[in-house]
């Protein structure tokens, strides 16, 4: 091979154009198909040999993210098992690509998040952490600091992150550097806080920058830029959209789960789609704020671990040493720390949902349609997961009101005996089988969420088997193929969703092969369309083809990039100031008694929604 090299060398191949002649001749037809038609198709297939990228920083600052005992600690959720599982994926698929470049190269994949002192018996106090499974990847932790630079101890809420986050970015560059002796290929952010530091990083250092929403308030609270005076003591929208506004602009390419939260559907737009054009009264408006035809908008769907998630029908692989302790969680009768009340009749199914104890995500609006349908209580049972089961144990301000919410409709509906409430669990395994227990029982998963930007729970739940029912307000629409691999549900309408559940468990009591016939069509929809190894591919290229791009359109770029630091410096730093940080007490609210600062000039003609859903999907 080495002598092949040099040989390859003598005639004008460095290497990385291939590890055998064969792959050399393939890469050489790419670029000449790109030189002679540069279309898309072709630029993807040779930007997916080009050897560019090889380390990559991504961030995800809010929470506790961690590899055990976090999930469900407050902002901690799905969004730590998408980075996970993605960096595995990308690791797996840098690897691949380097061997087949013929380099001898290590790839380095940093996790940058916050490091917590107080973490609550995580290992969210140590700062460098190797990914599970991974060679080459690690969770490199910096922590905030406070005014006179101490490392600040406590948690702090995703709402009033934003004091901290210019002074976090410079520290994280410094580490950055120090470990990757150099800067990273590509910088991809995830959620407000992370894209906008990804964004002061890639600014600086030059890099290639990737940004993933996961959720965009604007979305979730309606109507919160018209009301984001009365919001803002508690949600701080004002730094929010601003920032998500900076992060969505400067970014080179943004990855969205699905089509729907770039473009929505007809009835709703989408949420990249709804920050077009905005007004914040007495603040600032929008008229051009994100532009969703920018080719800049790519769809990366992920998937799940399929070593912890697997269908119940494997019998072999089923972790039979865990349903001990999974029976004691489901059915004991007694009430204590880890779960509140109990199942009375055990040969019904169970309908199950998990997920963070927040309004968005519905639980307690789950609870209600089960107590008010008396044929969906007769037919089944209900387990939660999610949460922590008193006010007393929780420091996030939603999270209380959900779990009083709780409390009140387990009395007012008298659900115990029928209902199973059980606090947040962290371990991902033993909830995997805890979903293959479900499907055990004959019953499904619900995801009943006011909007979900995608909806990992449900790839797991599909997964295991498990017939899902699932919002049909974002991404979750877009997974199930309505009546075919699972059921939508409509989360404005309790009745109307209830009663679509009791209707299936009643089909399945008259016909028990409607439910097999659900649990593998679901099955087969995770395999067409939802794995980590397309999703690797897609980003990976996504890294190459996008700093190519950036690399050429260098001094067109400037001009944008000039006016958005103008824009974070005169704006978003004046609106940092309005968040008091932990120990403070509030500043004065931002008001309207400057004149409201215009974006851009309002375009002549608003573009239609038919057709720019007809551009995207083609």
């Amino acid at each position: 091979m080495v002598a092949g090299c040099c040989r390859f060398q003598e005639w004008g191949l460095e290497k990385g154009w291939g590890d055998t002649a064969e792959t050399c001749r393939e890469t050489l037809n790419f670029l000449s198909e790109v030189l002679q038609a540069p279309d898309p198709i072709n630029m993807e297939k040779f930007f997916s040999r080009v050897p560019s990228v090889f380390n990559i920083v991504i961030f995800s600052i809010h929470g506790y993210f961690g590899q055990e005992k976090v999930l469900g600690l407050p902002d901690t959720g799905g969004q730590v098992v998408y980075i996970l599982d993605q960096v595995r994926a990308l690791e797996e698929e840098l690897l691949q690509r380097i061997r087949k470049q013929g380099l001898n190269v290590t790839p380095k994949i940093l996790v940058l998040t916050r490091l917590i002192p107080d973490a609550k018996g995580t290992k969210c106090n140590v700062e460098l952490e190797p990914v599970e499974h991974t060679k080459h990847s690690s969770i490199l932790r910096v922590p905030f600091k406070t005014d006179d630079g101490k490392d600040l101890r406590q948690w702090v809420s995703r709402f009033d992150i934003y004091p901290y986050l210019e002074r976090y970015a410079q520290d994280s560059s410094v580490k950055i550097l120090d470990i990757l002796e150099g800067k990273p290929d590509m910088v991809i952010g995830n959620y407000t806080d992370g894209n906008l530091v990804a964004s002061l990083l890639s600014s600086k250092l030059g890099v290639t920058q990737g940004t993933i929403a996961h959720a965009l308030e604007k979305t979730k609270y309606e109507d919160s830029n018209v009301k984001w005076r009365e919001m803002d003591h508690k949600y701080h929208f004002s730094c929010q959209f601003t920032a998500d506004m900076i992060a969505m602009n400067t970014s080179d390419f943004i990855i969205a789960s699905t089509y729907q939260e770039i473009a929505g559907s007809k009835d709703k737009p989408g949420q990249y789609e709804s920050h077009y054009a905005f007004t914040m009264p007495g603040l600032c408006r929008y008229a051009t704020g994100v532009n969703v035809f920018d080719p800049k908008f790519n769809i990366a769907a992920p998937g799940a671990d399929q070593s912890v998630y697997f269908p119940f029908t494997q019998k072999q692989a089923r972790l039979t040493d865990l349903h001990p302790q999974i029976e004691e969680l489901l059915y004991s009768k007694e009430d204590n720390d880890e779960h509140l009340g109990y199942l009375g009749d055990r040969s019904k199914p169970i309908i199950f949902s998990m997920a963070r104890l927040d309004k968005v995500k519905n639980i307690t609006g789950l609870v209600e349609w089960y107590g008010e349908n008396r044929k969906l209580r007769d037919l089944v049972n209900l387990v939660i997961v999610g949460g922590l089961l008193e006010p007393s144990q929780s420091n996030d301000r939603e999270e209380i009101e959900e779990i009083n919410k709780m409390h009140s409709l387990m009395d007012r509906y008298q659900l115990r005996g029928q209902i199973r409430w059980i606090k947040a669990q962290t371990e991902r395994v033993r909830n995997g089988e805890l979903y293959r227990c479900i499907a055990d029982t004959r019953g499904a998963f619900v995801q009943p969420a006011l909007y979900e930007a995608f909806g990992l729970t449900v790839i797991e739940a599909m997964n295991c088997g498990l017939p899902t029912f699932a919002t049909n307000q974002g991404g979750p629409a877009e997974i199930i193929v309505n009546d075919v691999s699972g059921f939508h549900i409509n989360p404005l309408n309790g009745k109307e969703a209830s009663d679509k559940i009791a209707a299936f468990f009643q089909k399945c009591k008259e016909d028990p092969s409607y439910w097999n016939k659900m649990s593998t069509a679901g099955l087969q929809r995770i395999y067409e369309c939802y794995t980590w190894q397309i999703y690797a591919t897609k980003v990976l290229n996504m890294g190459s083809m996008y700093g190519f791009w950036r690399t050429l359109n260098k001094e067109e770029r400037q001009a944008k990039q000039l006016y958005l630091q103008m824009f974070y410096n005169l704006q978003f730093r004046q609106l940092v100031k309005t968040v008091p940080k932990l120990g403070e007490q509030p500043a004065r609210p931002a008001t309207g008694s400057t004149a409201p600062a215009r974006i851009a000039p309002r375009p002549r003609e608003r573009q239609v929604c038919p057709l720019l859903r007809n551009l995207l999907r083609r």
